[in-house]
């Protein structure tokens, strides 16, 4: 298949994180996404007798994020220096947005490193914080 035929793709659909206490971070996430709650546990593909997930939506972009708890799970706390998942972005439109999250994340009492300015490898701005299992999670607008 030549570069100009090979497939893409549209979005992220979903995301899913194993954590400690699933009910802890469903209200956590809920929170502070304002997502909604799918009525109903699934099984861990491959792993159906240790674990189990739970999916929030969130209504305004869609987007899926799934939550599993694991039998094996032995409650350590995540760390990007360890294979697998560095952090989490999302992205907003404005400067702006990132000043009304910054509100929110105050108001829900989530501590965030404030609004960060970069100019390197583009122009862009962030906050950054952290889930209840130290997974690290960042909003983003793009110049």
């Amino acid at each position: 298949m030549s570069e100009e035929n090979a497939p893409g793709v549209t979005g992220i659909h979903h995301l899913s994180l194993t954590v400690t206490d699933i009910e802890a971070s469903l209200a956590w996430y809920q929170r502070l996404l304002r997502a909604d709650r799918v009525p109903s546990k699934f099984p861990h593909v491959e792993r159906e007798e240790t674990g189990y997930g739970v999916l929030l939506t969130e209504p305004r972009s869609g987007l899926v994020i799934g939550l599993h708890a694991n039998t094996a799970n032995r409650g350590e706390e995540f760390a990007e220096s360890r294979t697998g998942l560095d952090h989490v972005s999302f992205r907003v439109d404005t400067r702006e947005d990132l000043e009304a999250w910054t509100a929110w994340l105050d108001e829900l009492g989530i501590d965030h490193t404030g609004i960060r300015d970069q100019k390197e490898p583009f122009v862009y701005s962030t906050v950054v914080f952290r889930d209840p299992d130290n997974i690290q999670l960042e909003l983003v607008a793009i110049g």
